[in-house]
């Protein structure tokens, strides 16, 4: 004998019915010996369930319980429900004239959706050639009198199950009502939720069936939910042990009871789906499977108890009346967390009950709040509970961290004795994002990082494509998968959820809408997205304002921008602050030296107390290729500089690189990476810019580079012999004090030094320590080009994503 059970997704109009009537009819052709277990269809038991509130509330129901009844009749109208259908309108007639209703009454009405179910199911598999019965369940399952959660009698239900299957077995296929039973007094009464699941357990152990096979509409059972994680994978094989915790926890296909009927008679359960014919499902046996199996489970529909009271402190006996009275109202606590510091414990209770244990609690401290001994005894509804089946503890820092970093803080955590399963409370808006980043920590599944990209010129352009282009690489070698889930210019924006593809800027073009950061956020929110990154690739002020609400929004932040670390003081200062409180980070390594490992050589130098006594260099890769080109070759100035600006060396405006402003920038940067307070009007900037030429349109400026020959002619012939120019950056003097000099200057320095080396657009830095003293650290490279920065802030997000 196997039990085919199935579910009321399975049943639903449609496919569904019909695959299961197809299942049902291969099996009974096969000559297999089945019993069929079904649950009400649908959603009919939560309608009922809505219908039942509306009654009691004498609310107008008696539209919906048409839609109900019309819905049962859809697909075979010849069945008679008569009698079921008589009996809701004569209960719910009552409820609406009593406003309230008994939980008694409450089974009496929810069992309908089973009989209805069952029934349908039986005259549709006459109808096709199958021997089906229609069968009970509440003739063969006596329970206790607890309606809503009754518990079966073992004795009478087992006698009761085999006398009916010695006259209704061979060719006969039972189709039992799941969920439903009666007491000894004949009154009916329920399992609980998800409680067919039990009926097919309790049957399988009476009648010794060789199998309990429960048809979902999912291939299994998951790591997670698979509708909340789409990482999830399939569990092939589960220990009964397993089960039980994953049923306990929540898991929806399985009920809290029924693993121990089939444990006792060693009955294997296996899962499969009922969309899904070629699938193998998940098997759960008495075999021990895979040492760490792990599970998510969510537990909804929960309430969390705060009971705070500072005066209660060392008073002995407080936890026993606590759940003293809970007990006395049949009030099941799930998970507790206990505070030391002052009197509090939190607590998980069912949503339906928490009014009414708040309500005993406060009978049962009235005296201790009068006191003010008993603070408060909140109930907040909003919350689920994750629970890591498997999840040692000794290894749960990864996952809590990885929350925290999404700022997801639990409100309240247990584990279990044996410190393999831990159960965390969070905020209901907090879900599904917990669920992924905990799913993808435990699993060791690829980190999925989400990416907001602000700016796609030469370097936002250039970084969209190196991430496209090396997305695959990266997440087989680091298990690290970049998401670029939205592309903005400064009036646009381009959503993609699962990431852009090559052709984003098309896209973007024709696609995109009007924006602001906020509408990125909400975005993020709205689909639940992990690990998130906003990378400021744009030259924009105002775009920094943009910062902090990211930072309060969960974003950790990357720029090519240097601007937000060049404005004022206070404003660099709230920025940190903001960074720390929310635990969030904020990297900028091309913002001084393009791709070169500068900013992070300084931050090392500095954090393990080496002390730095002077940072110079030639920090422009224009004005470095500018000066390098001038001392070496024979020309003019202007010739040069045209030359510069032919191949896109320079700004548009040439001014902008000339006038010593961007190099300004970038020293004070070094100068804010050694904690110095300075300002940028602390600079002194030497403006290759003749007073004359400063102002005015650009193409003024362009038509008369000649007047800039003379003058730098002349500083080219006047210097030592052997030396040639440079324009460099200069951070010196007592830098352990408040604000150290900074100079941007054009300087004669020898051939021979490592300034006076350099060649091309490269820049170079030297790092002057007291502990090597005249011997200078130097870095060296390429420091700009789209391509390079592009790769900097790469590097950046490879960075990001690698922590912990």
């Amino acid at each position: 004998m196997k039990i085919l059970k199935f579910g009321g997704k399975s049943l639903a109009n449609g496919e569904g019915l019909s695959r299961v009537l197809e299942i049902i009819k291969n099996k009974a052709d096969q000559n297999e010996k089945i019993t069929v277990v079904l649950s009400a269809r649908g959603k009919s038991t939560d309608e009922l369930e809505e219908i039942l509130e509306k009654a009691s509330k004498n609310q107008y129901y008696k539209d919906q319980l048409e839609a109900f009844k019309e819905y049962q009749k859809a697909t075979y109208d010849k069945v008679d429900f008569k009698e079921e259908f008589d009996t809701l309108d004569k209960l719910l007639e009552g409820v609406s004239l009593l406003g309230d209703y008994s939980k008694r009454i409450k089974d009496q009405v929810l069992s309908q959706g089973e009989v209805i179910s069952a029934k349908l199911v039986t005259e549709a598999l006459k109808a096709i050639g199958v021997n089906a019965n229609f069968t009970d369940s509440r003739n063969l399952i006596v329970t206790d009198e607890q309606f809503g959660n009754a518990l079966p009698l073992d004795a009478l239900s087992r006698e009761n199950v085999i006398n009916h299957f010695k006259t209704f077995n061979g060719s006969t296929v039972n189709v039992v009502t799941g969920y439903i039973a009666s007491n000894i007094k004949r009154e009916t009464t329920t399992l609980g939720r998800n409680g067919s699941n039990y009926t097919a357990s309790l049957l399988a152990n009476y009648l010794d069936a060789e199998e309990l096979q429960n048809f979902t509409h999912v291939d299994g059972i998951y790591t997670a939910n698979p509708d909340l994680v789409a990482d999830a994978r399939k569990i092939e094989k589960l220990s009964f042990s397993e089960a039980n915790e994953l049923a306990y926890f929540g898991a929806n296909i399985l009920h809290a009871k029924t693993i121990i009927p089939l444990l006792e008679k060693n009955i294997p359960l296996r899962i499969l789906n009922t969309f899904d014919e070629g699938n193998n499902g998940t098997l759960i046996t008495s075999e021990a499977s895979e040492k760490g199996i792990k599970s998510l489970s969510v537990l909804d529909r929960k309430a969390l108890i705060n009971f705070k009271g500072r005066g209660l402190l060392g008073k002995v006996g407080v936890d026993a009346r606590i759940f003293r009275v809970l007990a006395h109202k049949d009030i099941s606590v799930s998970i507790i967390a206990q505070g030391s510091s002052e009197r509090g414990i939190g607590f998980v209770v069912d949503a339906e009950r928490a009014k009414e244990a708040k309500e005993a609690l406060e009978l049962e401290f009235e005296a201790d709040i009068n006191n003010n001994d008993v603070s408060a005894i909140e109930v907040d509804e909003d919350v689920s509970v994750i629970s890591i089946i498997g999840q040692d503890l000794s290894t749960f820092h990864q996952p809590f961290n990885a929350l925290i970093k999404n700022q997801i803080t639990p409100l309240l955590f247990n584990n279990a004795i044996t410190g393999k399963n831990v159960s965390l409370v969070v905020r209901k808006k907090d879900l599904h994002r917990a669920l992924n980043v905990v799913h993808g920590e435990i699993f060791e599944i690829s980190k999925k990082v989400n990416i907001a990209i602000f700016g796609h010129g030469l370097v936002g352009g250039t970084l969209i494509n190196q991430i496209l282009e090396s997305s695959g690489q990266i997440e087989s070698k680091k298990k690290i998968k970049l998401n670029v889930f939205a592309v903005a210019n400064s009036k646009k924006v381009l959503f993609s959820k699962n990431g852009i593809r090559q052709d984003w800027y098309e896209k973007l073009t024709t696609e995109g809408s009007s924006y602001t950061v906020k509408d990125v956020i909400q975005f993020a929110n709205d689909h639940h997205l992990e690990n998130l990154i906003a990378i400021d690739n744009t030259a924009s002020t105002s775009f920094t304002d943009n910062y902090v609400t990211l930072i309060e929004n969960g974003f950790d932040l990357i720029s090519s921008n240097k601007i937000a670390n060049t404005l004022g003081f206070d404003f660099y200062k709230k920025l940190r602050f903001v960074l720390e409180e929310h635990q969030k980070q904020y990297l900028y390594e091309t913002n001084v030296g393009a791709g070169l490992p500068l900013i992070d050589t300084i931050k090392l130098l500095h954090l393990s107390g080496e002390n730095i006594t002077r940072i110079k260099g030639v920090f422009s890769g224009t004005l470095s290729y500018l000066f390098n080109t001038f001392s070496a070759e024979n020309r003019s100035f202007s010739s040069v500089l045209r030359e510069a600006i032919d191949k896109g060396f320079t700004e548009p405006d040439p001014r902008e690189d000339l006038c010593g402003n961007d190099v300004g920038r970038k020293l004070l940067i070094l100068a804010r990476e050694l904690d110095l307070s300075n300002e940028f009007e602390d600079i002194n900037i030497h403006n290759l810019i003749p007073e004359k030429l400063r102002d005015g349109e650009v193409h003024n400026f362009l038509e008369n580079l000649d007047q800039l020959d003379e003058v730098y002619e002349d500083l080219k012939k006047y210097q030592e012999s052997g030396h040639v120019l440079r324009y460099i950056g200069d951070l010196w003097g007592d830098l352990s004090q408040e604000k150290g000099n900074l100079d941007v200057k054009l300087v004669s320095v020898a051939e021979s030094s490592s300034l006076g080396q350099v060649k091309g657009s490269d820049s170079i830095f030297e790092i002057y320590t007291e502990s090597y003293g005249d011997h200078p650290i130097v870095i060296q490279g390429a420091g700009a080009g789209a391509a390079v920065t592009a790769r900097g802030v790469f590097g950046d997000i490879l960075r990001l994503a690698s922590k912990s």
